[in-house]
């Protein structure tokens, strides 16, 4: 609210003295103004006053509503880039990793006026310091672990130095605007203190009335082109503007015509202003109302003049009932956003709780800690994720939210400070046994060394862990010992064994033949061609040990082979069983194969007698069931064929009994 004074001096002259309260409830006086106004009308001077009291004040009631609106303008005064810093996005930096804070800032000076963008930059600046800093004391905490002294340490990395140099670069240019604009804003106060003094004169100027008011109002766009001025001046000189701006309307109060024609001009201004700010009060843009608003008080006070005394209460009711549900709108906004931020925090206050929990919980195992590990980092990004809380706890929560993962951390690094002590004992562990390898790695006592080196490679896995920077060296080193070693033995067994390595390569060759061969129909001679292949494979002799799972197929190929002869049955059952016998029969000193062989005929042998026995006792339930009757056919039936498979095993019998001799 403003309030006018009038007070007069020892010469009668008067002393218009103005006051306005700003938001911060300074009470900013301006300069005295001395003028003798003997041409003006003493009486027409306090209308004027009491009209701007009117125009620019609400009552006692909105006093805080408008008080609002003019410390916003007050601020814009100084520096007409700040509607324009209203509209810069503002993100969730607590929410950005720091090479997401460091792309943000340098995507902020491309695109941004350097004068509109404070603000974000030192919210950025701030979250990444805190984010730096944590890393740093874990990069410390880590590099004292492991065995490092404090006052040598030292780390930076990529996104320190990229952000470091956009920060100075924008240091640079931010200075270099605000010494430009400070030079700018003494210049701009002088040119408005001119178009005061221009005004002042027009009241002694003795010319036709009308040039005289274009004149005037050529002053007044002059006044509103002049651009900012210091904050600290904008008070006094705007009221000693307005003070001789209302003085020349006095003065005009002798031309009645000219002052009608502004009256109507302002209350038509005036009533499109109401208008629109009427229309606003309905916009759900809560942000671009307010702006909007401020705009429209800015308008209201310094482009436009009086109105006539029968409009003026009744305009400024309506513009201050408009202003006052916008800005209820926006107070009720801010008390929504204000609830959302407390949940917020209350989600935080839980994520900082589950941290803690996961702190308290000891863990004895490398898996377990990788598991806190990966919740801690899964609770910690929940926690940049969840918005916003209110300004007055947001340092004490950030504070609380590190101080638990700091507290995770030591947890973590006191777990792996001792694991790496147990490491470096594995380490020196298994030093001693790569020492133990590259001593015998060379030697031709193979009897003897191999079953040691078999037992370090053993004594090596039961070890465990050692430090990671040491794993990959020591275990080529260790491998490399070995395999030279078993190299060299596996080389001069293989020399030794050559025989046995050509056999297979024969036997692969013959095999392969076995597969492609293809059966001439002749039964008797394809048979005769089987067995010479079956005697060719036995003249080959033995292959290794670890490759004689090529009998197996070769005998796979032979029988599949013998299926493809179209002879009877049981012929071809005893010729494949004989090519069995000439396979199990290799060695005339070992009779293992045989003898089993037999044991197993021997049991089927018992097992079909069995069998048949069953069956003929069956057949004595049907003495008086005729011998047609197809249940009795079906167990004579199946008895015939028991028997003859009873026969066939029988000459299988005798025909390994033979091989014995």
């Amino acid at each position: 609210m403003s309030e006018t004074d009038n007070l007069r001096d020892a010469d009668g002259k008067k002393d218009v003295v103005t006051k306005v309260t700003t938001p911060n409830q300074e009470t900013l006086q301006t300069t005295e103004i001395s003028e003798d106004i003997n041409s003006t009308n003493e009486s027409s001077v306090t209308e004027q006053h009491n009209e701007t009291q009117n125009d620019i004040s609400a009552d006692k009631a909105d006093a805080e509503v408008h008080a609002e609106i003019e410390a916003s303008n007050a601020e814009d005064a100084e520096d007409e880039s700040n509607a324009e810093r209203h509209e810069v996005e503002e993100k969730d930096y607590h929410a950005m990793s720091m090479q997401d804070l460091a792309t943000e800032l340098n995507r902020l000076l491309k695109h941004h006026k350097i004068q509109t963008i404070s603000k974000q930059v030192n919210q950025i600046k701030t979250e990444f310091n805190s984010k730096y800093s944590q890393l740093l004391e874990e990069k410390k905490e880590e590099f004292v672990n492991d065995g490092g002294n404090e006052i040598d340490f030292y780390y930076t990395n990529d996104n320190k130095k990229l952000f470091n140099q956009l920060y100075k670069d924008y240091k640079q240019t931010i200075n270099a605007y605000y010494k430009e604009r400070e030079q700018n804003l003494k210049q701009n106060l002088q040119n408005r203190l001119i178009i005061i003094e221009d005004i002042k004169a027009l009241l002694s100027v003795e010319e036709n009335m009308g040039t005289t008011y274009k004149t005037f109002k050529e002053l007044q766009e002059k006044w509103r082109n002049a651009g900012p001025i210091p904050r600290d001046k904008y008070n006094n000189a705007w009221n000693t503007y307005h003070h001789h701006v209302e003085r020349f309307y006095d003065f005009l109060h002798l031309n009645n015509d000219l002052r009608d024609m502004d009256f109507k001009h302002n209350y038509d201004q005036k009533l499109k202003i109401i208008e629109r700010a009427e229309e606003l009060a309905n916009d759900d843009n809560i942000n671009r109302t307010f702006r909007e608003l401020q705009v429209l008080h800015k308008l209201w006070k310094e482009e436009l003049g009086p109105v006539a005394k029968e409009h003026r209460e009744e305009i400024w009711e309506r513009f201050s009932n408009a202003t006052k549900s916008i800005h209820d709108k926006r107070q009720a906004y801010y008390a929504d956003l204000d609830k959302a931020y407390e949940k917020n925090l209350e989600r935080k206050e839980e994520l900082i709780s589950q941290i803690q929990s996961i702190a308290e919980d000891t863990a004895n195992s490398h898996g377990a800690w990788q598991k806190k590990i990966k919740e801690v980092e899964a609770l910690r990004e929940s926690f940049f994720n969840a918005g916003k809380v209110p300004l007055k706890v947001n340092e004490a929560t950030w504070a609380k939210f590190k101080d638990a993962v700091r507290t995770f951390n030591r947890g973590k690094n006191k777990f792996y400070k001792e694991l790496k002590k147990d490491q470096y004992d594995n380490l020196q562990k298994k030093k001693e046994l790569i020492k133990i390898a590259e001593a015998n790695k060379d030697s031709e006592d193979f009897a003897v060394v191999t079953p040691l080196m078999k037992k370090i490679q053993g004594d090596w896995k039961k070890i465990g862990h050692v430090p990671r920077r040491d794993s990959d060296n020591i275990w080529k080193q260790f491998k490399g010992a070995c395999n030279h070693y078993f190299d060299r033995m596996h080389a001069e067994r293989k020399a030794e064994n050559q025989h046995l390595f050509d056999a297979f390569d024969k036997k692969v060759k013959l095999l392969d033949d076995i597969k492609a061969m293809e059966l001439s129909g002749d039964n008797k001679a394809d048979v005769a061609t089987l067995k010479s292949k079956i005697a060719d494979w036995k003249t080959l002799g033995h292959v290794p040990q670890n490759k004689r799972y090529i009998d197996g197929k070769f005998y796979k190929a032979i029988d599949n082979a013998f299926d493809k002869l179209k002879m009877d049955k049981a012929k071809l059952d005893m010729v494949k069983f004989e090519s069995k016998l000439e396979n199990l029969a290799t060695d005339a000193n070992d009779t293992r194969l045989l003898d089993n062989e037999q044991n197993f005929i021997r049991k089927r042998i018992g097992e079909v007698q069995s069998e048949i026995t069953q069956l003929e006792n069956n057949l004595q339930f049907f003495s008086n069931v005729d011998s047609d009757n197809p249940l009795v056919k079906d167990v004579h039936k199946n008895i015939a064929k028991h028997k003859q498979e009873l026969e066939a095993w029988k000459a299988k019998l005798t025909k390994i009994r033979s091989m014995y001799s």
